[in-house]
């Protein structure tokens, strides 16, 4: 019997995606058979950050990004008040909420209208039953969708204006709470803002009201809405995800991680801290977390626990190395994150059932982050009814010469952790593993590939095809920000 064919291909750099990347895949026969994950760019934040005073974080580490700024913020600010030891009083807590949601529901808007959809407008598709409405509501510089989701998008930043002054490197988010009160009239405001943006979401995205959305509880009630639910673009991506098998496309291995997201004053969160594996959900311990270099061009240790201890040393020689990211695991094992993986973790039943049945497939990804914007601008309306203009925002502590903290936050693309050291009251140690650095990993000490490099195994690829679109929805549907990834 003959062998099938094999062939190597080189993928990228990614239009529309945050950052460069770039995939080789071996390919065997019709189907990718092994795929490596490479971030070509080295940026060195965390070098940075080495020597400065420990506040400078709130400065330098928001700008490792442009579109998740306040998540670096935040997760800078926890890592702060860990070692300060101290407590942020509940309105901080709230308006931190409300800021950092901001940017993620923002970030899941984006990502749905720019970086998804617009694959289906594509001449490649055409003929298919739903590509004339694809291509109406979301074709590049002119889908009727887009429009629609950028003016929605700019409308609700008007929060960030509100209670950061600016985005995206805002300095309100303090490791004490935030320096920005609110009063009765700004509360107004914001409410008036949030609101627009659920009728928003109501009217284009998913054509009928949240509250119909937050009910979806099974497959059955996806199932239905896709064959006979009200006309919106939620309904327009599942008649998609039928036809082109997205439940069948983009498993890695079904293990998940969250920090948890919007902490409420008793420790608890909207969405849970911890991790969801083979059906079963669990505790995360922080401790567990390790980075890998084996295949990172980084020098030092092969493996580094905990990440206290790590080390951010480029080495351009390395000839085992294939990426400038890291490869951190959890137990040493690899873990997916993202809106997925919190609303997994959360409990949500709707997003169990799907895993359950399809695995973290593309279509369970985009499911979990349409649903999480809806239930993230629900609670946001809570959060600032909450609100008491009379109470604390913010409160002040001394930074110790010596003692070390992590900050953990959920960006909109999944878990971000800050690990910080401070000696002799100037930062010794400043680690960051970021969403991407988790989902985009290259191979770890023992060989095992990271969570994108095992769900593009299996991908079909089509005769003639140099950038398969089978790869290139599985690589958007986890919404990489490699910026991020490599600091």
């Amino acid at each position: 019997m003959s062998e099938e064919p094999r062939r190597r291909l080189i993928v990228g750099p990614f239009n529309r995606v945050e950052g460069d990347l770039e995939v080789r895949l071996e390919i065997s026969g019709t189907s990718v058979s092994a795929a490596y994950v490479n971030s070509p760019l080295f940026r060195g934040f965390e070098r940075i950050l080495e020597g400065r005073d420990p506040m400078d974080a709130l400065v330098v580490a928001p700008r490792i990004c442009g579109i998740c700024s306040v998540s670096q913020s935040h997760a800078a600010a926890l890592a702060l008040a860990g070692v300060m030891g101290v407590e942020v009083p509940r309105n901080g807590l709230l308006a931190t909420n409300l800021m950092t949601a901001t940017e993620n529901v923002a970030d899941h808007l984006t990502h749905f209208h720019l970086f998804f959809m617009p694959d289906f407008a594509r001449p490649s598709y055409e003929g298919r039953l739903w590509f004339e409405r694809a291509e109406a509501r979301f074709k590049a510089s002119r889908g009727s969708a887009v429009r629609g989701a950028m003016a929605a998008r700019a409308e609700l930043f008007h929060v960030l204006g509100i209670l950061g002054g600016k985005w995206p490197h805002t300095l309100t988010l303090q490791p004490g709470g935030v320096t920005r009160a609110v009063d009765a009239r700004d509360r107004v405001r914001l409410l008036a803002t949030v609101r627009s943006f659920r009728r928003f979401l109501e009217d284009s995205l998913f054509g009928a009201p949240l509250d119909r959305v937050l009910a979806l509880a099974a497959a059955e009630d996806l199932e239905r809405w896709r064959v006979s639910g009200p006309v919106g673009d939620f309904r327009l991506f599942l008649e998609i995800a039928e036809d082109l098998e997205f439940s069948h496309l983009g498993r890695a291995y079904g293990r998940f991680l969250s920090h948890g997201a919007y902490a409420g004053p008793d420790n608890g969160h909207l969405y849970r801290r911890g991790v969801f594996a083979d059906g079963r959900e669990a505790s995360f311990d922080p401790d567990q977390v390790a980075e890998h270099h084996r295949f990172s061009r980084m020098a030092g240790q092969d493996r580094i626990h905990p990440p206290f201890a790590g080390s951010t040393v480029p080495d351009g020689l390395d000839e085992a190395g294939y990426s400038w990211c890291k490869a951190p695991r959890l137990g040493g094992l690899p873990y997916e994150t993202g809106a997925i993986a919190r609303q997994l973790v959360d409990g949500h039943p709707l997003i169990r059932a799907l895993v359950a049945q399809d695995g973290g497939s593309v279509r369970s990804r985009v499911v979990a982050r349409l649903l999480e914007l809806a239930r993230t601008t629900d609670a946001m309306e809570g959060w600032l009814r909450a609100m008491d203009p009379a109470a604390p925002w913010c409160v002040a502590a001394e930074m110790p010469d010596n003692a070390q903290a992590v900050g953990l936050t959920e960006a909109a693309r999944g878990a971000l952790g800050h690990w910080l050291r401070v000696e002799r009251g100037r930062i010794a140690g400043y680690q960051i593993i970021a969403p991407t650095t988790w989902n985009f990993s290259p191979r770890d000490l023992d060989g095992v590939p990271g969570p994108l490099e095992q769900a593009l195994v299996g991908a079909p690829v089509q005769e003639g095809e140099n950038t398969p679109l089978s790869v290139q929805h599985i690589v958007r549907s986890f919404d990489p920000c490699m910026v991020c990834t490599v600091h």
